[in-house]
């Protein structure tokens, strides 16, 4: 006589950049005192976010798949690329990074990139502020790359910063000054653009102080991945669009 397996949380594999110390404990944070929801994690080698060769290689393909085949060991029921570099070398490539992990694996795709794209299109987005920690010339090449996307960036803010570690170490507090000017272009959204960056802790107060949606990477990659995982969304507390 079989047994049906018993009944576990869902576990969402996330490919983690190796320098990031935020989206860990944040999707902890954000996930609350449930039990029906676990994350296992990999990391690759990612210390520096800036415009050249060295800097995209970081993100290739073939580490993306090797990461995702350690995760699928432990049976999860979706995996992420939780890193937004596909903001700048293009969603094109996170599309052939999640095409790649499901051929591998079998197991359901997304990116942080594709989160965002995703929630966009589900909620009619089509302008955002933009607030990244990076150096201003990433930030015009996420303007162009959303632009092909149909998402236009009224205005951005930068930190200048390339240290991935450093990300990590910004106060939200910093991000609300540079969001309230953002939002009174009246963008569709503001985004917080960077999963080393705590821009969910603000989310809530900066939609109450300004009426503009707030999307934070960390927030909107586990939004997406609990919809491919078929679990319950989140507390309207990490921003009203996800809840």
């Amino acid at each position: 006589m079989q047994h049906a397996k018993p009944a576990r949380p869902t576990r969402i594999g996330m490919i983690v950049p190796s320098s990031n110390t935020c989206l860990e404990p944040m999707s902890y944070r954000i996930l609350g005192d449930r039990e029906d929801v676990t994350i296992h994690s990999t990391r690759i080698p990612v210390t520096r976010i800036a415009l050249d060769a060295g800097s995209d290689r970081q993100f290739d393909v073939e580490g993306m798949r090797r990461a995702a085949e350690l995760l699928a060991t432990a049976d999860v029921d979706v995996i992420a690329w939780n890193g937004t570099s596909g903001s700048w070398l293009g969603p094109a490539h996170d599309r052939e990074i999640a095409a790649e992990i499901t051929a591998a694996t079998g197991v359901p795709a997304t990116t942080s990139t594709l989160a965002y794209l995703d929630a966009f299109r589900q909620f009619g987005t089509e302008s955002i502020g933009l607030v990244t920690p990076y150096t201003a010339d990433v930030n015009l090449q996420v303007a162009v790359c959303y632009a092909g996307e149909g998402i236009r960036v009224t205005g951005h803010r930068a930190l200048g910063l390339s240290d991935n570690e450093s990300f990590g170490r910004v106060a939200p507090g910093e991000l609300v000054p540079g969001s309230l000017e953002l939002a009174a272009d009246r963008p569709d959204a503001l985004v917080y653009l960077c999963t080393n960056l705590y821009g969910a802790p603000i989310a809530a107060d900066v939609e109450r102080r300004t009426g503009v949606p707030a999307l934070d990477s960390v927030a909107v990659t586990l939004w997406r991945c609990l919809q491919l995982a078929g679990a319950p969304l989140l507390d309207p507390r990490w921003g009203k669009l996800l809840a």
